[in-house]
């Protein structure tokens, strides 16, 4: 995941802050609780390919 890219992408519900998860390959949203994943390296920010996310995941 480029650096710069994670700069400026935002959560499309919140507009808050996205994190990657290496392990996962997903941006992750920790306000919303959801998930994003990355798909060839391009984020898919849509509501509809989002999946929800545990609070041990949130902390992690």
């Amino acid at each position: 995941m480029d650096h710069r890219l994670l700069e400026i992408v935002a959560c499309p519900s919140c507009q808050g802050k996205l994190y990657y998860n290496r392990d996962n390959n997903e941006l992750i949203c920790k306000f919303d609780r959801v998930a994003y994943p990355l798909v060839d390296g391009i984020p898919v920010l849509l509501e509809s390919e989002a999946r929800e996310i545990s609070l041990d995941e949130v902390k992690g």
